[in-house]
Order: C-alpha cells, then structure tokens, then sequence
C-alpha cells in the first residue's frame, strides 16, 4: 500500500510548511493527483488519517483533487482529455502520434494553516 507513504510525505512536507509560515496549527490540505499515479484516494484518506494523530495536522481535512489523463496529439493538433488509465489511440482522431502531458500529478496545491493569535491563512 503505497498510499501509507505518499499519506506521510503529505504529512511531512505540510507540517515544515506550516512552521515556516509560523503556524500552529494545520487545517486543511488539498492535493491533486493524476490517475496515472494508481493512487487509491480512499486508502489515501485512510492512511492520512491515521498518520495525522498527535500532530499539528491531527484536525486537518484532505482534499484530493483527482487529475484525468490528458494530452496533445500531434496528427489532429488537438488536446485531449480520457478518464481511461491507458491511451493506446488518440480518443479524438485515433492516431498514434500523441504526447501525455498531465495525470502524473502528484502535488499539494493548497494549504491552510492557524495561528494561535491569527485566523487562517491559505498558500497555494
């Protein structure tokens, strides 16, 4: 189960964000992650919650934010989107010339974080 690791990099990345923006409290995390990354957003939640106890992070929400498949193909010139894991053909013309440019995300988007004399604050 490698969402128990990417749940404790999350972690680890969010809470030394956190105290650099002098923080002390995180309270929210939104990700987004492409579907290429065959990251289960469940057993991610999981894990995360699990991870989160006896931290700073330990009343944080998760959001996950899941990234389609999505290219360019170069015969038709045009961009495309798949919920399908593997693109053999360009789903628009059928063509084999085609880059994938997105669905391998892997990324903390956003962050909100407290202080305990200030409210909330947001870094994207």
């Amino acid at each position: 189960m490698h969402e128990a690791s990417i749940a404790q990099s999350i972690l680890e990345i969010a809470i030394n964000e956190c105290l650099k923006a002098e923080g002390s409290r995180i309270d929210r995390i939104r990700v987004e992650i492409g579907i290429m990354n065959s990251v289960n957003a469940e057993s991610l939640l999981f894990a995360f919650n699990a991870a989160k106890i006896n931290t700073i992070a330990e009343d944080a929400e998760l959001d996950i934010i899941e990234k389609p498949v999505g290219g360019y193909c170069k015969g038709c010139k045009k961009r495309f989107i798949s919920k399908e894991l593997f693109i053999l053909n360009c789903p628009i013309c059928g063509g084999q010339d085609f880059v994938i440019d997105q669905g391998r995300e892997l990324n903390i988007i956003e962050l909100e974080v407290s202080g305990e004399t200030e409210g909330s604050k947001k870094y994207t």
